[in-house]
């Protein structure tokens, strides 16, 4: 039978739900509010899957056998009672190397050039120019990108072709192209310590949640400066906090928080040293059609009996 399809309207935050169904027409798709209680068309029995920004509990009381998430995170859905349901969830990983290397590699011109400050002085029509040693080129720096998926790897060939000396850190230390030196896990403070800038790749697990704690932040030069296009759990916020204050490092490019969106009254905000960005490293005008092309290719393996691509369970 047909896969039909409901596109959760969580998917909103990156692009409009009429968007996606409109890119899938040629499939049985419908956007929903709540697919456990189905729409004005149809029960929950009648959605064989559901597209979705997150996480619903309403997902567990569907008759499911799958769910795509549109992100590459998955942290919160629960492995363990999808797979006691037979549920299967396939991410979005690999869309998102361009769009997020780009962001990384922003954030690193941004301090490079000193062009956050320039922007902040622009508001006040102020004409400051940067003293004699204070700017600098990222050619013939080095980055330590610390996880190298597709995230990574997009960090990582876009810094290479800059001129920079590039490490990275990865469960298994196999060269990496565009990465002149792989480190494993363990050998991550030691990885950092030399790094003018250090780029957090990595996806939120029990084994990087508060990967870079104190130890590692008082490890980083204090000339260096953190790039975290992953998981704000990968950062101890509070230790970062500190390190920026106390100068231990020079400064932050941030696109994820522990706490999202970053509150009001989180000190990140007035700090000079610090670029804050909304979550929004992945955004790019062809998202939509990046994930059509994934879920109609999960709906012919579903359909032929296949395994499908990015399954995580």
């Amino acid at each position: 039978m047909p896969t039909r399809v409901a596109i959760h309207s969580s998917v909103e935050r990156i692009f409009p739900p009429e968007k996606l169904q409109s890119l899938l027409s040629e499939l049985d798709v419908e956007v929903s509010d709540d697919v456990a209680e189905g729409t004005a068309s149809g029960d929950a029995g009648d959605f064989d899957a559901v597209v979705s920004f997150g996480y619903e509990p309403g997902f567990l009381e569907a008759d499911l056998d799958w769910i795509h998430c549109v992100r590459a995170g998955y942290d919160e859905f629960p492995l363990d009672a999808l797979r006691e349901r037979g549920v299967r969830l396939t991410n979005s990983t690999g869309l998102h190397g361009d769009s997020v290397g780009e962001t990384a590699l922003g954030f690193m011109l941004q301090f490079a050039r000193r062009l956050h400050r320039y922007r902040s002085d622009q508001a006040d029509k102020a004409w400051n120019p940067p003293t004699w040693d204070e700017a600098f080129t990222l050619n013939g720096e080095s980055v330590c990108v610390v996880g190298l998926g597709t995230l990574g790897l997009g960090v990582a060939r876009r810094a290479d072709a800059l001129g920079m000396d590039v490490a990275g850190v990865r469960r298994t230390p196999t060269p990496v192209e565009h990465v002149s030196e792989v480190y494993t896990p363990d050998e991550l403070v030691g990885a950092i310590s030399d790094a003018r800038f250090v780029a957090l790749t990595v996806p939120l697990t029990d084994e990087t949640e508060g990967l870079l704690g104190a130890a590692e932040l008082d490890a980083m030069r204090e000339d260096a400066y953190l790039v975290n296009v992953a998981r704000g759990g990968v950062v101890d916020q509070p230790a970062l906090v500190e390190a920026l204050r106390s100068g231990d490092i020079a400064g932050a490019g941030l696109d994820v928080f522990a706490e999202e969106p970053l509150p009001k009254d989180s000190p990140l905000w007035e700090m000079e040293n610090v670029v804050v960005t909304p979550h929004a490293a992945a955004a790019t005008v062809d998202y939509a059609d990046r994930i059509a092309a994934l879920v109609r290719e999960n709906v012919r393996r579903r359909e032929a009996g296949d395994s499908l691509t990015n399954l995580v369970v």
